[in-house]
């Protein structure tokens, strides 16, 4: 039978037969029915309420059959009843036409939200944690209890709770002020400061529960409860803990939209076979969330190439972080990743989501992962593993889902040879390993790169450059471009600014010759001054004083190169 239906509930007190009596009210099927239980006095008025919702709850929705366990009891027609005995109780169900009209006092559909959540019960008293766990196993996914306040911070790195049922008193003083519940709850939300606590005591007064409010209690209960008030007020603090956490969600969102890589994807430009082989690939597995490893020298468009992955996913409408690892310190790689919360450490002011939180839904860039230390790899790979992170300064588990996209310019079968990098870690990342060859090895595309370059730097700095002379193309083709596609870019970009005349000239371009980096790095000194005189030095030895080509060598105009010649007293 489905659940969300109106129930009526009425206790009455037959005195002639010394008996109590419920009614039952539920709207299901034309005709609607009753039933009524009738028990000796001395049993439990909750106990006998909660056989009949589980009575209720167990009616089949065509035929009305009724089932309690072990308890067979027949079908029943309108006009019959059933009498039997059920844990010592006698009862009597009757079905009987009803009015339409029916107060709810019990929503079923509370159970529809309690049994996906967990609650701890804090109390000193059995009989209350007893009594407590009978009644809310029955709406909770788990229900656990503990007569010790000290046993709180090892439940919650156990699991994850939704409510904590908090007493206020545990017996130790003679007088009951609540000052327990106070310190206890005071230590709950330090372990957990979005944890939702609902308070009781049997001493309870308006003072008190509103300094409870005050102190970050979600709300209070008094003993003994009505367990249909006690069901509505922690129906209340779940609500307020889904709430806490969807608003935790959209800021993470937020935080990822900020951070977020991708805005317009940028051209991709190539015409080399090798390329195209690679863009085959990444059209086959975009679709899929495999984790990508992406391998190849600096400067060869590892980003880019994750960001078209990232563009063809199913994942494209949701946020692309990347995350430098090389540029993480080890006091900042877990807060960066992970998070933190508030007063974590010095500098935490406010509850901050990390990298991984801010991309859930979407893709995680690691750019650099060859980086890594080896307990930082250590603490990535839980994450990998369980796709759950913690924020520093907590203990609360929060469920992510990324695909990880990584890359490093370094050999990291190598690196797990010389045991530098973890061979499990290196598992989990490369499910498609992608190879970008450098520029060198690609030539076909030198020409369109060079092109695109030219058309965006001219626009850029209004420079009226319009293409490459034949004679610069075939220096760029010989040119080894060490720094790749990078170094290209660069290299565009100075020589649009420098530049005299229509067309890009090879006397336009800085070509560093081999070795020169050798040569460039034998200084005697690491005195700034002192690289800067010898630098100028050994261009005038190369270009035999002439400082308009001097200067160009150096990237200086000839004005700055005259400057420098005096400051030097060359």
């Amino acid at each position: 039978m489905r659940g969300g239906f109106p129930v009526s509930v009425e206790r009455k007190t037959a005195a002639r037969h010394d008996s109590n009596q419920i009614k039952l009210n539920y709207q299901n099927s034309e005709p609607r029915a009753k039933f009524i239980i009738d028990w000796k006095s001395g049993f439990s008025y909750q106990f006998v309420f909660h056989l009949i919702v589980h009575l209720r709850t167990q009616v089949s929705e065509n035929e009305h059959l009724i089932q309690k366990k072990s308890v067979d009891l027949q079908t029943l027609s309108p006009g019959h009843c059933l009498c039997g005995m059920y844990a010592g109780i006698q009862f009597r169900l009757e079905r009987h036409q009803v009015p339409e009209q029916g107060v709810s006092v019990y929503n079923p559909a509370y159970t529809m939200e309690m049994k996906q959540a967990n609650i701890l019960i804090v109390d000193d008293n059995p009989g209350v944690l007893s009594a407590a766990k009978l009644f809310l196993k029955r709406h909770f996914a788990e229900v656990d209890t503990t007569r010790e306040p000290a046993d709180i911070p090892a439940f919650f790195k156990e699991k994850r709770y939704a409510v904590i049922l908090l007493d206020m008193n545990f017996g130790r003083s003679a007088k009951n002020t609540g000052q327990e519940g106070f310190e206890w709850l005071e230590k709950i939300l330090e372990l957990d400061p979005s944890a939702v606590v609902v308070l009781i005591t049997a001493y309870g007064d308006v003072e008190l529960a509103v300094k409870a409010i005050k102190n970050g209690a979600t709300d209070f209960v008094l003993k003994p409860w009505d367990n249909d008030k006690l069901l509505a007020t922690l129906h209340s603090a779940l609500k307020l803990r889904s709430s806490q956490d969807e608003a935790d969600q959209l800021k993470s969102k937020q935080v990822g939209r900020n951070i977020a890589e991708t805005r317009d994807l940028p051209e991709i430009v190539f015409r080399s076979q090798a390329m195209e082989q690679i863009f085959e690939t990444v059209h086959r597995i975009a679709e899929t969330d495999a984790n990508v490893l992406l391998l190849g020298e600096n400067g060869t468009g590892k980003d880019l190439v994750a960001q078209a992955i990232h563009a063809q996913s199913k994942r494209a409408q949701e946020n692309f972080v990347k995350v430098d690892l090389g540029a993480l310190t080890e006091s900042l790689f877990e807060s960066e990743l992970f998070g933190h919360v508030k007063g974590a450490f010095t500098d935490a002011r406010d509850d901050r989501p990390g990298r991984f939180e801010a991309a859930d839904g979407g893709t995680i860039f690691l750019d650099e992962i060859g980086n890594l230390s080896l307990g930082q790899q250590a603490k990535l790979l839980t994450v990998l593993q369980n796709r759950t992170i913690t924020r520093v300064g907590s203990n609360r588990v929060r469920p992510v889902n990324v695909r990880v996209i990584a890359a490093t310019n370094q050999n990291l079968f190598e690196a797990v040879n010389n045991r530098t990098f973890r061979q499990d870690l290196l598992y989990r990342i490369n499910t498609i390993e992608i190879h970008l060859p450098p520029l060198r090895e690609r030539i076909d595309d030198i020409e369109p790169l060079a092109t695109r370059f030219l058309q965006q730097f001219s626009h850029k700095y209004n420079r009226p450059v319009s293409g490459l002379s034949a004679a610069l193309l075939k220096e760029m083709h010989r040119y080894p471009w060490p720094g790749n596609v990078r170094e290209l870019q660069h290299a565009v970009e100075r020589a649009v600014i420098m530049s005299k005349g229509e067309k890009l000239q090879p006397e336009d371009f800085f070509f560093r010759q081999p070795g020169m980096e050798e040569q460039g790095g034998d200084f005697p000194t690491m005195n700034l001054d002192d690289m800067e005189k010898q630098l100028i030095m050994k261009a005038l030895q190369k270009y035999h004083g002439n400082i308009t080509e001097a200067a160009q060598e150096l990237g200086l105009t000839r004005a700055s190169l005259y400057r420098r010649l005096e400051k030097y007293n060359l």
